[in-house]
């Protein structure tokens, strides 16, 4: 109850010991050794592992809810506040001048993380926390199960499965990002909310979570190694909630406690995937009704 109480209040330990009758360094000890637990008991039921048919069934999904084809998912980061460890220094403080850790994590379109990433610290540079992630390196190195290129729905060449990303992410064979809002193009211009439709499912997610776990809400002022277990615990109690409860469909959240990573530049890699998805959105076989009426 007190781990529980505490993520889903982010009340403080000097006050929890009031309400539970119990000393800091309990409170401390309990709040970590049940955070470990549950994600130790969690993680393999309720993230799941990275099979061909579980990419595959994300796929349908996001087709048959955004209308994107070949999308296995969303990618973002958020810097989570924290209160600067003993001996921290300046390498948690970030681009917005506070102090934080960041959490990178994929989602699938039923609000479900696939992949979490926690622990960077929060002066890393945003192209760095992605470069040194695990998925980033199960992507070069092809070892996460996603399925061969398949062709778009109505035509033949077949095409690289791809991530919903942000401008914190560079452009590449994986990861589509928006084009940029100079020297916008009609097709730019439908891209983009296009590619916004996926995207929006992992910014809903962190809004989702933030709002069940008001730990997010306050500067978490624990440890370093602490902090990190509880936001695991918090990633995989949120999954857990959904497959319990049902899916259902979210609107966009406002986020508490969480920031955006800032822009990269776009590099060359990728360019010509994102322009394939592009031609194919403005083509008579790709297009949807109501994409004229809502271009960015």
């Amino acid at each position: 109850m007190v781990t529980l109480r505490f993520l889903a209040t982010g009340r403080a330990y000097t006050d929890l010991q009031y309400s539970f009758r119990m000393g800091i360094a309990t409170i401390s000890k309990i709040v970590d050794e049940v955070c470990k637990v549950i994600w130790e008991t969690l993680h393999d039921e309720c993230i799941p592992s990275n099979t061909s048919d579980m990419w595959q069934n994300i796929t349908n999904v996001f087709l048959q809810k955004t209308n994107f084809p070949n999308c296995i998912g969303a990618i973002d980061g958020k810097h989570i506040q924290i209160v600067n460890p003993t001996g921290g220094g300046s390498i948690f403080y970030n681009y917005k001048k506070f102090y934080s850790m960041v959490l990178l994590a994929m989602c699938d379109a039923d609000y479900c993380f696939t992949y979490v990433n926690i622990g960077t610290y929060g002066k890393n540079s945003d192209s760095t926390i992605f470069q040194n992630s695990t998925v980033y390196r199960s992507l070069e190195q092809n070892t996460l199960n996603i399925p061969g290129p398949k062709p778009l729905p109505g035509t033949n060449t077949p095409v690289e499965h791809v991530i919903g990303g942000d401008g914190a992410f560079g452009i590449s064979n994986k990861i589509l990002k928006p084009y940029a809002r100079s020297n916008m193009t009609h097709k730019k211009k439908i891209f983009n909310p296009r590619l916004s439709c996926s995207r929006q499912y992992i910014e809903s997610l962190f809004g989702i979570m933030s709002i069940k776990f008001r730990v997010f809400h306050t500067p978490i002022n624990v440890s370093f190694d602490v902090t990190k277990n509880i936001v695991k615990a918090c990633c995989v109690l949120h999954n857990f909630i959904r497959i319990r409860d049902g899916y259902r469909n979210e609107e966009t959240l406002t986020i508490e406690g969480m920031v955006d990573l800032p822009t990269v530049p776009t590099n060359r890699s990728g360019h010509a995937l994102r322009e394939h998805f592009a031609e194919y959105f403005v083509s008579p076989i790709g297009s949807i009704p109501w994409q004229d009426s809502c271009r960015l």
